[in-house]
């Protein structure tokens, strides 16, 4: 799919939970966790969204290497996130990809049907600023369910699994006293090892670690400028869950880079930048984006935003389109 690192697609499972949401993200290089302000927040980093003080929704819709031949993968995403005064704040969201129909055959290759194949999860966030308008921290608890295929002349079991998982995050602001400077950790798709068919062959989860910084150079009614930069780790080897922590560090050179630019006019018009980095993914080149915010009765906000990144060997972009609004 060109977002996991190749090295890593054998064994991590569920890799559609690696796949990074939001128009405005993407047109930014995917380097967000330490930008995230939005109901796609909870995803990139779940402390980030101690800070968001309105109710937010987002919508994502990815038609995945349209271009390349197929045209039946799609990726959505359905968020939301509200403050609750003296509480903190709740987020949900909802990731689909649909993989499609495809052809079911025998072992001697006679058509028999056909089968759609879909990864779904469900998950539900909390986070809190701990230190006010200085550290907030996270977690978001998941459900998580994956269909392949029916059984075929080789098995009796269905190619399907559901499995739980967690994420946790810190974002933390002005770091080292300088205004604007913002740091974000995060560790996301922790969780058991997934069995879709034979527990011999159970994978672990796409177990990802991100480290991400941003810094807004400068914030007035007429200009804004953001820039930011993120690197990523997949931890997915045999090793049990704790002890990847220690082992999943091997091939540095599977990590992920990103770095990202946004500006905005007016507070209505946001172009956008970047550059991925993906070696063991064959994927590199740079990210565009645009965006536009409306606000109105002085309390709501609408964002449509669109971006395009780059895609590997397949096609040479995924178009992204997202809608964000803020009551």
């Amino acid at each position: 799919m060109g977002i996991a690192p190749l090295a890593a697609i054998s064994q991590g499972a569920f890799l559609f939970l690696t796949f990074e949401p939001g128009g405005r993200a993407s047109g930014m290089g995917r380097a967000y966790s330490a930008v995230a302000d939005d109901a796609f927040a909870m995803w990139w980093n779940p402390g980030a969204t101690a800070f968001n003080r309105k109710g937010q929704l987002a919508f994502n819709h990815i038609p995945w290497l349209q271009g390349s031949g197929i045209n039946d993968l799609f990726y959505e995403y359905l968020g939301w996130n509200q403050y609750f005064e003296d509480i903190g704040n709740l987020s949900a969201h909802i990731v689909l990809l649909d993989s499609g129909t495809q052809d079911q055959t025998l072992e001697d290759s006679t058509p028999v049907g056909t089968f759609h194949s879909f990864d779904i999860a469900g998950a539900l966030g909390y986070s809190y600023d701990v230190i006010p308008a200085k550290l907030g921290v996270g977690a978001n608890f998941k459900l998580i369910y994956g269909y392949l295929a029916p059984p075929t002349g080789l098995t009796d079991s269905e190619g399907k699994a559901f499995s739980f998982g967690f994420d946790l995050g810190a974002k933390y602001l002005d770091l080292g006293g300088i205004p604007g400077l913002d740091l974000a950790l995060v560790v996301q798709n922790m969780g058991p090892d997934v069995t879709f068919v034979d527990k011999a062959q159970a994978d672990p989860q796409s177990m990802t670690v991100r480290l991400g910084a941003a810094y807004t150079v400068m914030d007035n009614p007429l200009n804004k400028l953001i820039l930011s930069a993120e690197g990523s780790k997949m931890l997915a080897n045999e090793d049990p869950l704790l002890k990847r922590f220690v082992t999943g560090w091997d091939y540095m050179e599977e990590t992920i880079y990103g770095v990202g630019a946004e500006y905005t006019y007016l507070q209505l018009i946001s172009l956008r930048g970047g550059y991925f980095y993906d070696n063991a993914g064959s994927i590199e080149g740079p990210s565009f984006g645009a965006g536009i915010n409306y606000s109105f009765s002085n309390r709501y906000k609408l964002s449509v935003d669109f971006s395009m990144v780059p895609a590997g060997e397949l096609t040479d972009f995924n178009k992204v389109f997202s809608i964000g609004f803020e009551y």
